[in-house]
């Protein structure tokens, strides 16, 4: 597949009240809403090396480790290291010398780093592709994306085969982490097609909240997609496990056709086509660590 040239660079943009779902498999979007300083905020691209990871049992000293992070120098490294800034698997280590694993989990300022040059890739996944990090045959959506640099990526969150839209990659496991614990702010927004036209009362108490397996599952927006068939529903809510939004139209007898996200986080499929996939800008990465 190949990459999409026609994202913008964009700001950060407000999010509506009340969403405004209308279809649009184009992909526009379905709403209108005496220590050196850390540079972890910085927005233009730090000087970054990229490692190439070998082996697991590579090692190379932490004072590089922490510089090929992208947080600061080597220099600047040393003296955060001597200070106690730096954990390597839990403990505090003071010596510049020390040597890691690239399989050692190092500690910065209290955020985990890799070092790696973070990498954000945003893919319109189509369907028949599984996310299974198990299932590393011809159709895993990895099949579908290239790293600039050859690091290892991986999707944040799950999809099954039969869904569509919106998917991130990344090797940020604390982005990772952000959009997968169940308290996320985000929203998101999908489509779903029905088998059936879903009564209103059903819509109500979908909007109400729907008590599943003793869990109550609430959405922000639920409503008939403008100018379509009453089996076609945009919903809007937090969470990104796919699986919940089907196991809400199934739990009150419908079935769900088809299911595609067509916004994450603020990020949409405009200029994205199906199958293909394009890097964040760095004010979208911005954003998505700021939503």
């Amino acid at each position: 597949m190949r990459k999409s040239s026609g994202a913008k660079r964009s700001g950060k943009t407000s999010e509506s009240k009340k969403p405004d779902f209308k279809k649009n498999e184009s992909g526009k979007s379905f709403s209108s809403e005496n220590k050196p300083a850390p540079k972890f905020n910085r927005t233009d691209k730090p000087k970054q090396q990229v490692v190439k990871i070998k082996s697991d049992k590579d090692e190379i000293r932490l004072n590089k480790y922490v510089a090929n992070s992208g947080v600061c120098s080597r220099r600047d490294a040393d003296i955060y290291i001597q200070s106690g800034n730096v954990k390597v698997n839990g403990e505090v280590v003071t010596e510049m010398g020390r040597k890691v694993k690239l399989t050692d989990v190092v500690n910065f300022d209290g955020v985990n780093i890799t070092p790696e040059k973070k990498e954000y890739i945003l893919l319109n996944k189509p369907k028949n592709f599984s996310t299974e990090k198990n299932d590393q045959g011809a159709n895993n959506v990895l099949q579908l994306i290239k790293s600039p640099s050859n690091v290892r990526l991986e999707p944040v969150g799950r999809m099954d085969k039969t869904t569509t839209g919106l998917l991130l990659f990344t090797n940020d496991p604390d982005m990772v982490r952000k959009f997968t614990t169940p308290n996320q702010r985000s929203s998101k927004i999908y489509q779903v097609s029905l088998d059936k036209n879903l009564k209103y009362e059903d819509l109500e108490k979908i909007q109400n909240g729907v008590t599943i397996e003793g869990h109550k599952v609430y959405v922000e927006e639920v409503t008939y997609i403008d100018g379509e068939a009453k089996s076609e529903i945009g919903v809007k809510m937090k969470t990104s496990n796919v699986k919940v939004v089907r196991n809400i139209f199934e739990h009150l007898k419908y079935n769900v056709i088809k299911l595609d996200r067509v916004v994450f986080a603020g990020l949409t499929k405009k200029n994205l086509p199906r199958g293909n996939w394009r890097v964040l800008t760095e004010q979208e990465v911005v954003n998505l660590k700021n939503n």
